[in-house]
This record gives structure tokens, C-alpha cells and sequence, in this order.
């Protein structure tokens, strides 16, 4: 492929992630607050636990580091499943009768293709993960592209060691917490999220 146009798909990637796993959820978020729709606020809650990845992907791309073209697959997977797993919570959302549920399950519907696409997309340069820097790409190299903006946007002047380290550092915790929950939590409560 093209070098163009590869790099303007990844930028694509990062929009759309920009918009459909932040810009749209953290909204829907706040309209579930404020209305009182509690199994929609419940799985949005459920949501962000979960793609709090995306935003250590992207910490781990400022530093280069090749990790983050596995964690990049595996938050867009654990998106769908958080989405769609919960038995009690698919439930009551079919059963509420609130403005905001089309609204909600439109964006999960889009949520879950922009996911799929991502990750085929993704899996395309899933080998950039295991080159060292002296190894990578030039094609490789325009995944770091939207994150190293990011970071100039947002931590101007901040080492990006530093961030990737705040990545790495956040990565163990994540993992540390789903294994538990794998491990723990899972067998116990099955498909239901909340036990009364």
C-alpha cells in the first residue's frame, strides 16, 4: 500500500476513534446522568472502565513503543465485548422507554463496525509490534504519527519518555485488574453485571 494513503487511513482511524470510543460516549454519558437512565449510565460506566485502553495505547505510541499495536487490537475487542456482554444490562436497555436509548444503541451498533474495521485495519501491521526501532518501517512509524500530536497538543514540552512510561505504568495496572476480574469476578457473576 501507498504510504499517502496509509497515513491518511490511520489518521481516519484516530478520528473516528476520537469520535465514536470518546467524543460520543463521554456525551451519551452525560445525558444518562441527567435523565436518570440507569442501565444506559451503567453500561456507559462499564464502558470507560474498558476503553480506558485507548488512552493508554495511545500513551504507550508517544513513546514508540511497539506494545502499543497489541494493546490498540485489544481495547477495540474489549470495546465490543463490554458493549455487548452484559445480560442484565442488554435487558434492561431493550426495556427502558427513554429518548436516549436509539440514540445509545445507534452509537453502539457504530461503535461495534468502526471496532471490526479497526481492528482488520490494525491487524495489517500487527508485525510493526515485534521490530525493534531500528527495524520499524517507515510505514510502521505513521501509527505514532496521531499520538505524538496528541502529545504536542496536549504535554508540550513534557518528555515523551516520561508519557510512555505513564503508558507502560498504566498498561500493568489495566492488565493486573482484568486478569483479577477474569480470574475473580467472572466466574462468580457470569453475564450479570450488577448483583443485587
Amino acid at each position: 500500500m501507498d504510504a499517502t494513503l496509509i497515513r491518511q487511513l490511520v489518521w481516519l482511524d484516530y478520528r473516528l476513534a476520537l469520535l465514536f470510543v470518546f467524543l460520543i460516549p463521554f456525551g451519551l454519558l452525560i445525558w444518562a446522568l441527567r435523565s436518570k437512565s440507569e442501565a444506559i449510565k451503567r453500561s456507559l460506566l462499564l464502558y470507560w472502565r474498558v476503553a480506558s485502553l485507548v488512552l493508554i495505547t495511545i500513551y504507550l505510541a508517544i513513546g514508540s513503543l511497539g506494545i502499543s499495536y497489541i494493546s490498540g487490537i485489544v481495547a477495540a475487542i474489549l470495546i465490543v465485548f463490554a458493549l455487548w456482554f452484559w445480560q442484565d444490562l442488554n435487558e434492561d436497555i431493550e426495556a427502558s422507554h427513554t429518548s436516549l436509548k436509539p440514540i445509545y444503541l445507534g452509537w453502539r451498533w457504530a461503535t461495534t463496525v468502526y471496532c471490526f474495521l479497526s481492528v482488520v485495519f490494525r491487524l495489517l501491521f500487527s508485525n510493526c509490534a515485534f521490530m525493534n526501532d531500528a527495524q520499524l518501517s517507515n510505514i510502521c512509524k505513521i501509527w505514532f504519527e496521531p499520538p505524538l500530536s496528541f502529545s504536542t497538543t496536549f504535554h508540550n514540552g513534557f518528555p515523551v519518555e516520561n508519557l510512555a512510561f505513564i503508558g507502560a505504568v498504566g498498561g500493568i495496572v489495566y492488565m493486573l485488574y482484568l486478569f483479577s476480574f477474569l480470574a475473580f469476578s467472572l466466574p462468580k457473576t457470569g453475564r450479570i453485571a450488577f448483583r443485587d
